[in-house]
């Protein structure tokens, strides 16, 4: 990576608590879109809503980093990064508590705009904390030490679904079948109390990230300097620089799968297999584990192995469990989806570093390009989700998530000729 945006070189030690305060931000953020997969199912069951209808909570989430990206961009060029951490943690804690008014009216639409509130404060984080990762250290270790900070993203990942299984799912929700038979008014109480059991994860979520933003209001954290060297691109132009459309384009893709297969995981064992909530999310939580796992392998194996050759050998990995997935039948078919995790795991990072690579000045508007490029969470799941509803065939939507990691494969061919510097 270019250092002409940096400081000149700083002790490492220096950067210590800024490093940790940051890679807490990942944990943070991890857990609550790995309570999605949980939110989802729950919701689906307490509105009675059909594939399409439940993806609209990935559309609310991945729309906000689509349409804030960009501002957010405009605030860390402007104030620096750590107004820009601030201000995504507080839009991050009233979308938690605008949870409890959600279920207090029975409103799906009410959480999804809840979860919109949520995310825009997830895309100004992102958009910080990502880059800054990048420029606070050393530059040839940048994308190792994305993909270490990553790696709590995967520890949250891993336990979000538990948690939330034992909080939200605390009995496996009434059929379709079930609820025709109660009256409208049981059926309201119903619906009532399935709602109410969210309240309590994100309520001491809104509690614990006001908490850690007083932390952050008080602590100094270093600002990179960039380089003294004028812009005169637009957000536009900023495609045009070294491989940041490419990144964008990979990205889009990559999100939209990597949200799919794990939003839809246990509606997957379900539809798939006929497996119950309460022991899917335990498939759930392993999904998480082994992208945990796969983050800190993927670090370490980038000691050896460049980051855009990792990419492609776990692109190529994908292709084939993602086929398996379409084609097999049986608990096999889950296997390959909770397997698909451990490949997933580096390639947000890894994409996103090899995106900003070079870029030097352009750092911060390219990485609100490659955070925008998240909307693809917004628009990839709803498609995959009304195949299954046209079909009635769970298997085929994974289509979908084959071609974007064929595009993510094709990302990292245009890497196979030179050396990266990151």
């Amino acid at each position: 990576m270019n250092n002409t945006h940096t400081e000149n070189v700083s002790k490492k030690k220096n950067y210590g608590l800024p490093l940790i305060l940051i890679t807490s931000l990942f944990f943070f953020w991890g857990f609550i879109h790995n309570l999605d997969p949980i939110l989802i199912k729950h919701l689906r069951s307490a509105f009675q809503l059909n594939h399409f209808q439940a993806s609209l909570v990935d559309s609310s989430v991945f729309a906000a980093y689509f349409l804030l990206a960009i501002p957010a961009g405009m605030i860390i060029q402007k104030y620096g990064y750590k107004t820009g951490i601030l201000v995504g943690l507080f839009f991050f804690a009233v979308g938690c508590f605008l949870f409890v008014p959600a279920a207090n009216t029975i409103s799906y639409p009410f959480f999804l705009g809840a979860l919109f509130v949520l995310s825009c404060g997830l895309a100004i984080l992102e958009t910080a904390a990502n880059p800054y990762i990048t420029v606070l250290g050393e530059p040839e270790k940048a994308t190792q030490r994305l993909n270490f900070a990553q790696s709590f993203n995967g520890l949250a990942a891993s336990v979000a679904p538990i948690i939330g299984g034992i909080f939200i799912l605390g009995e496996e929700p009434k059929s379709q079948k079930e609820l025709a038979t109660l009256s409208e008014a049981a059926k309201l109480t119903y619906i009532h109390a399935e709602t109410s059991l969210v309240k309590g994860p994100y309520i001491i979520l809104g509690l614990v990230l006001l908490l850690v933003m007083i932390l952050f209001l008080f602590i100094k954290l270093p600002e990179v300097t960039e380089s003294k060297e004028k812009s005169t691109k637009n957000f536009l132009q900023v495609l045009g620089v070294k491989n940041v459309g490419w990144g964008v384009l990979a990205q889009f893709f990559y999100i939209g799968a990597q949200i799919y297969v794990f939003s839809f995981l246990l509606i997957f064992a379900e539809d798939a297999i006929n497996m119950k909530g309460q022991e899917a999310k335990y498939y759930a939580g392993v999904a998480g584990l082994l992208f945990m796992i796969g983050r800190f392998a993927g670090t370490f194996f980038m000691k050896y192995i460049s980051p855009q050759k990792l990419l492609r050998i776990y692109s190529m990995i994908s292709i084939v469990l993602s086929i398996w997935v379409i084609v097999g039948t049986g608990i096999s078919t889950l296997y390959a989806l909770v397997a698909l995790t451990f490949f997933m795991s580096i390639m947000f990072p890894t994409i996103f570093a090899l995106g900003i690579e070079g870029a030097g000045s352009e750092t911060k508007p390219a990485s609100s390009l490659l955070i925008m490029s998240i909307v693809g969470g917004a628009i990839i799941p709803p498609i995959a989700s009304k195949i299954t509803d046209f079909s009635g065939n769970i298997h085929l939507s994974y289509v979908v998530p084959l071609l974007c990691f064929i595009i993510v494969f094709l990302f990292s061919l245009r890497f196979r000729n030179k050396k990266s510097s990151l």
